[in-house]
């Protein structure tokens, strides 16, 4: 049995970034099975897992099996397991919270129907918002689920009030998607807000079960055709606050409404950037206080940090670190968050206790200093129950699959519940690195990971695959399991390539400068950053210089077109699946964010069109998108391929005729089978 030491820091061409780099790791390379192509798709062979659910501050279940436990937590951390049957309960056993559309409070349940908006609770169903109009939509999700927006329904915490939103899409523009499954086949209009052109129109409405009437927000800032994000309420529930972003997205203000009247009363505070303005979180109150909320920003000290802010609008630092950190819950002494502060490849828990007075409570409040709670390294997926008195500790890291642990947030108890097996220790699994690189400004460190094939011979050349996705909100590379390799990934390297994935300027859990360097240049710092490694892995003797290929999809997709047509001396084989090919194609929300309009940004919209470089293919290149495309509509891949056609260029295309942006399932071994077939038959 081989065995491979796995370095974190490493470079890739013999020297050092880290003054003393650390084995985080070993993984043995077996002389044994080979994935399947169905293996790798479908993931049979990830870590087996066992999920857990809180159904009470003390009681949790899983499946073990076909049978379903719960588990009842006594006083001193010892567990009592009762059976109850599982029969009924679909998918992996977990409890039902209810179906998409409907949400629940105090006894009354609030659904979706078409565009309209009722609630119920078993007996009487009242009609909050009617709508007979599709363009017209109530109680639904809004802005594409961009700025934390996953709903458009929010109850009050007494149950007796309910925020929801109202969706005007008159002045949107229709695209057709092909529905091949009819007899003569027939087009589906989607509402779909292009970049720089007329946008959906968003309010808020406050219906109140005891007055049986609604009042809508009255809200003046900006233009019509601004956000409404992040929605929350007061204890009391006698507030509303929202915050309004302008469509530039550089301007945002965080307002409190009255929510019996809708009528304005105060902006807590501002925010503005001449990049961009992204709210991702609602406040969230101090539990037992109508005076200190929770709020998250990148916006003020360089990362996405946490702060108190009371409810005139100052403002206080909670987590004073260099990294970025994500709100988990508080019990009203204690605030618990996860944070990439021990390392970017990494997540941990923390808690800080917050204590503060009656009078004066921002000012004299006492912040104590972040205590860890997972000290085990690698990266740590958390789930607290609702009094934050307990937590289940998922980690796993570059040589463990997986261990799920109990934990109390005192730190005076932990039990540990499963952990899973290695489920390639029967394979012939090759080794993997993580490492870091430059960023090509030299003022970061980028992390990779490399995975080498099986039985690898430094004495040999080898083929590269490198896997890009590259966008924002997104880290291919982390310290769990195999680096967060997937298994297609490790199907590839059992074939015999080299294959890398690396993070880039851009991309998330950075702080606020790494992330915006991006700005108005989509894939200009992305490409310069990925280049520096596949430059340096280049310098290997044992790559095949002449044989390098790329593969993305979606923000990938663009990455993939724009690697093989900017560098052309570099890659050979490019595979590229429902890619945006020019920013102007692109929805509202998301495209000018990062990108403005073409109005306002002419040069960035025609440096990084990849129309204008259709011309420059010299590569095989195979585009593969969804035909019925809501994400990245039909209209990008298509028009590139008519400019390569103008331009007497040859590419090869293959659409999936009834599948959306991503396609998923068993159709997703074909996919990945003609991905496969494109780099065996081409590099």
């Amino acid at each position: 049995m081989k065995k491979y030491l796995i370095l974190l820091g490493a470079t890739l061409v013999g020297g050092v970034l880290f003054a003393q780099p650390r084995v985080i790791g070993v993984h043995p390379a077996h002389d044994g099975k080979i994935l399947t192509m169905e293996e790798a798709v479908v993931g049979r062979l990830s870590p087996e897992n066992r999920y857990y659910s809180w159904t009470g501050d003390n009681e949790y279940r899983y499946m073990d099996g076909r049978k379903m436990m719960t588990a009842t937590i006594g006083k001193n951390g010892e567990i009592q397991l009762s059976e109850s049957s599982a029969d009924a309960l679909p998918g992996r056993g977990m409890p039902m919270r209810g179906m998409p559309g409907v949400t629940t409070q105090g006894g009354w349940r609030a659904l979706n129907v078409g565009n309209s908006l009722y609630i119920t609770d078993g007996k009487d169903t009242v009609a909050v918002a009617v709508s007979n109009d599709r363009e017209i939509v109530y109680g639904q999700s809004v802005s594409r689920n961009e700025f934390g927006i996953n709903g458009g329904i929010f109850w009050a915490p007494s149950g007796r009030k309910l925020a929801f939103y109202r969706k005007d899409e008159s002045r949107v523009t229709d695209f057709p998607l092909l529905n091949i499954r009819t007899r003569t086949g027939e087009l589906e209009l989607i509402k779909y807000p292009m970049n720089g052109m007329d946008s959906e129109i968003v309010s808020l409405g406050i219906y109140d079960l005891d007055k049986g009437s609604t009042v809508y927000l009255n809200v003046p800032e900006f233009t019509p055709e601004r956000f409404l994000t992040n929605i929350s309420w007061s204890p009391d529930d006698k507030s509303v606050y929202v915050q309004v972003l302008d469509r530039t997205q550089h301007h945002m203000k965080l307002n409190q409404y009255s929510a019996a009247t809708g009528q304005f009363v105060r902006t807590l505070l501002t925010e503005d950037d001449e990049r961009w303005v992204e709210p991702l979180d609602p406040v969230r109150f101090l539990k037992g206080r109508t005076d200190l909320m929770i709020y998250r920003t990148d916006l003020r000290d360089g990362y996405r940090n946490l702060y108190l802010l009371d409810t005139l609008g100052n403002i206080r630092r909670l987590t004073p670190v260099d990294a970025d950190v994500a709100y988990l819950g508080n019990d009203g002494t204690n605030v618990f968050y996860t944070s990439a502060e021990i390392s970017p490849v990494e997540n941990h828990l923390y808690k800080v206790t917050v204590k503060a007075p009656a009078k004066n409570a921002l000012a004299k409040a006492k912040i104590g200093k972040p205590l860890a709670l997972t000290p085990e390294r690698g990266w740590h997926s958390v789930t607290m129950n609702a009094s934050c008195t307990w937590f289940f500790d998922r980690y796993a890291n570059l040589d463990t699959p997986g261990v799920t642990l109990l934990r109390s947030t005192d730190g005076k108890h932990t039990e540990k519940l499963f952990e899973s097996g290695d489920p390639l220790k029967d394979y012939a699994v090759g080794a993997v690195e993580l490492g870091t690189v430059p960023s090509a400004d030299g003022k970061f460190d980028n992390y990779y990971r490399l995975y080498y094939p099986k039985d690898f011979d430094p004495a040999k050349k080898y083929p590269v695959v490198v896997y890009v996705y590259g966008g924002p909100h997104s880290q291919m590379v982390q310290d769990g399991w195999m680096g967060g390799v997937r298994m297609w990934e490790m199907y590839m390297a059992e074939h015999g390539y080299v294959v890398y994935v690396q993070d880039n300027r851009g991309t998330s859990n950075r702080g606020s400068e790494f992330e915006r360097s991006i700005n108005r240049q989509c894939g200009q710092a992305e490409m310069a950053d990925q280049m520096v490694g596949i430059r340096r892995l280049m310098e290997f003797p044992w790559v095949d210089k002449d044989r390098i290929g790329v593969h993305g999809w979606s923000y990938g997709g663009f990455m993939t077109i724009s690697l093989i047509t900017n560098y052309p001396d570099v890659f050979k084989v490019a595979v590229a699946g429902g890619p945006v090919i020019d920013w102007k194609w692109y929805e509202i929300m998301y495209g000018e964010r990062y990108m403005d309009t073409e109005a306002t940004n002419p040069e960035g919209f025609a440096k990084t069109s990849l129309i204008n470089k259709a011309k420059d293919l010299k590569g095989k290149l195979l585009i593969c998108q969804g035909a019925v495309d809501n994400t990245v509509v039909w209209e990008h891949s298509l028009s590139f391929v008519e400019e390569c056609i103008r331009n007497n260029v040859q590419v090869d295309y293959f659409p999936y005729p009834t599948d959306p942006h991503n396609v998923g399932g068993r159709r997703r071994i074909h996919l990945m089978d003609k991905v496969t077939m494109y780099f065996e038959d081409y590099l």
